[in-house]
């Protein structure tokens, strides 16, 4: 075990538990008097974190790799199918997460931001659009760098130019991008106000 990495993880925990601390109102509702969890909500989003910063895209990879590699950070674990669901529990305190470590970096101050979007395909066949959980929000769009249709939603981005999110949209594939900055810039007039004068 490296290190670097063992610092990195306790750093990551410390700054993640204090700010559980500070707002208690962004922890998953939990039933008074149920079961307590074996991981804590700092445990998990640390583990969380770790696993982005690490390149793991397969959960089950990644918590074979804990307790292969990192068993001395983290004694208590829990299943693949338990920590993906306490994950999608846990999903805007995760945002709140990255979102609080983004600003502490020096890569959030860039002079310029770019903005870009994407497509994100939902299927491909008629039965899938309209069978879907997604049909009525998805929809057809075309995507000019790969020259066809798509059935889905389009994921908007502005970045910095080191690649930074600062913030992000969903929205439906024929939605058009300068209109859907302009909604992005103002539902995040905190994020603007606190950066003037960026391009």
């Amino acid at each position: 075990m490296d290190n670097d990495l063992e610092t990195l993880a306790t750093a990551l925990y410390v700054k993640i538990d204090d700010m559980l601390r500070d707002w208690p109102g962004l922890a998953p509702d939990r039933p008074a008097g149920g079961i307590v969890p074996a991981l804590s909500d700092a445990e998990l989003l640390t583990m969380a974190v770790m696993s982005a910063l690490l390149g793991f895209t397969s959960e089950r990879r990644w918590l074979r790799y804990v307790t292969g590699n990192l068993a001395g950070m983290f004694p208590r674990r829990i299943g693949q199918s338990g920590y993906n669901k306490r994950m999608r529990k846990a999903f805007l305190l995760f945002l709140r997460v990255i979102r609080m470590l983004a600003m502490d970096t020096s890569l959030r101050s860039d002079d310029v931001w770019v903005v870009d979007s994407a497509p994100v395909e939902c299927g491909r066949s008629r039965e899938t659009a309209r069978r879907s959980d997604a049909a009525g929000w998805a929809e057809y769009g075309y995507c000019a760098s790969h020259s066809r249709y798509f059935w889905g939603l389009r994921l908007h981005l502005v970045c910095t130019l080191t690649g930074l999110p600062v913030l992000f949209a969903l929205a439906g594939a024929k939605a058009g991008e300068r209109e859907t900055l302009l909604g992005m810039l103002e539902a995040g007039q905190d994020v603007v106000n606190d950066h003037p004068g960026r391009r």
